[in-house]
């Protein structure tokens, strides 16, 4: 065994994956565009953006030479009575693309955080005004993150069973299939008669972790235009959503209503560093803008609004905007909609869907679609033997590449999937 490997198996426990049972790890040395480079040789197309941070391809020059300037000149100072130019520039800049009531950002280090941070928010936004609004609703299926407050608001399983005694209690409403649209906004406003909600928490139009479940504008806009008549606070966890995956900057965009509070992370420093943001509008902040001390918002992180993080998320959002990468997410929302309709009546396909820069293939299967779905132990290998990170959702595969993948390399994904399809 290479000894990095060995020293890696002795020291270090990774994410979602089990002590025992597990294949060793693939030892990476560097990474360009879409590939990762391996240990011993191998070239990986990254067909999931490393978790879905990467925007601009990895060990973008632009984003590095901007993180090295950044580096010399300030690493990081605290943020509780000190400011920098890459907070307060990054601050413009995002409230430049956000949706158009956000007034003020508030800087966390990742996406868990982020919505930890607006959960936070929302409940003291009625607490300091004396008002009892505790309860909240979120959608079956949801993953927000692994932070106490993420997880309560999140799908109920595998993954928090451990801790289901130390959650808050969450209203579930069902997921809005669209044959399912009007009972799940009937149970929606059957939920609000009590006067008690005071937030509702959302994946806009795509649930990620719960399989790339999609859903319609149309049937959010009416959750939240009957949530804010009942005077409900409104969070979009655009985590996942932000930064042109869906095809627009975020996935409100597609929204008439506006969210009141905005969580975003993964995409916004390009994938290279961590950084979390939630924003909110002036109505949020109205109740926090006050002489009174008690209703200060005590949250902070010791490496809040990292002024080399902050760096790398302006360099970032200045390629973001640029004609060149608007136009690489259009041709790949194009070239995932073509690869859709080609397969989506292939025999081992359960249905095929696509938003933007997002594809899914749910498969057949014998046992419900669900994230431990037995079919993950086929699909993934067979990706990786012939050179292709896709690390499905159980039963489904999904292709959300970084922008700067190529017709051909798009193409070399497609074919493997296409393989795959016919053969397992």
């Amino acid at each position: 065994m290479n000894n990095l490997l060995r020293l890696d198996s002795e020291l270090i426990w990774h994410p979602f994956t089990p002590l025992t049972g597990s294949p060793q790890p693939i030892l990476v040395d560097s990474a360009s565009g879409v590939y990762i480079h391996t240990h011993d040789g191998r070239k990986i197309i990254d067909a999931v953006s490393s978790w879905w941070v990467n925007l601009h391809g990895h060990a973008n020059t632009y984003i590095a030479e901007a993180i090295a300037a950044q580096a010399k000149k300030l690493e990081h100072v605290i943020f509780a009575g000190f400011t920098h130019e890459p907070a307060i520039h990054l601050a413009q800049n995002l409230l430049n693309i956000l949706p158009a009531n956000q007034s003020k950002v508030f800087f966390s280090d990742n996406g868990s955080t982020a919505v930890e941070v607006g959960l936070k928010m929302a409940f003291q936004f009625w607490h300091n005004q004396g008002i009892t609004k505790k309860k909240i609703i979120a959608i079956k299926g949801a993953y927000h993150g692994d932070t106490f407050g993420a997880m309560s608001v999140g799908e109920r399983g595998m993954f928090t069973n451990p801790f289901s005694n130390y959650l808050f209690d969450v209203a579930f409403i069902d997921f809005p299939y669209p044959d399912k649209e009007q009972e799940v906004l009937d149970q929606f406003r059957a939920l609000l008669l009590s006067k008690e909600i005071g937030a509702f928490i959302f994946e806009p139009l795509v649930q990620g972790a719960s399989g790339m479940r999609m859903y319609s504008p149309a049937i959010l806009d009416l959750l939240l235009s009957a949530a804010k008549k009942s005077d409900v606070v409104c969070i979009a966890d655009e985590v996942f959503t932000g930064f042109g995956r869906t095809g627009k900057m975020f996935a409100s965009d597609y929204l008439n209503e506006m969210p009141d509070i905005v969580s975003v992370s993964k995409g916004i420093t390009g994938g290279t560093l961590p950084l979390g943001v939630t924003s909110c509008s002036a109505r949020i902040v109205s109740a926090f803008t006050t002489n009174d001390f008690t209703k200060t918002f005590f949250h902070g992180h010791s490496y809040t609004a990292n002024p080399i993080a902050c760096a790398a998320a302006n360099a970032s959002f200045e390629l973001l905007n640029k004609k060149e990468c608007q136009e690489q997410i259009s041709r790949i929302a194009a070239q995932h909609q073509s690869f859709k309709r080609k397969m989506q009546y292939h025999k081992n396909i359960k249905e095929a869907r696509c938003q933007g820069t997002i594809l899914a293939l749910e498969l057949k299967a014998e046992a419900e679609s669900s994230y431990a779905n037995d079919l993950r132990k086929k699909i993934y290998p067979f990706f990786l033997e012939r050179n292709i990170l896709l690390r499905p959702l159980g039963n489904v595969i999904y292709v959300l590449p970084p922008y700067v993948i190529t017709n051909e390399q798009l193409n070399e994904v497609y074919d493997a999937i296409a393989e795959f399809l016919d053969t397992f």
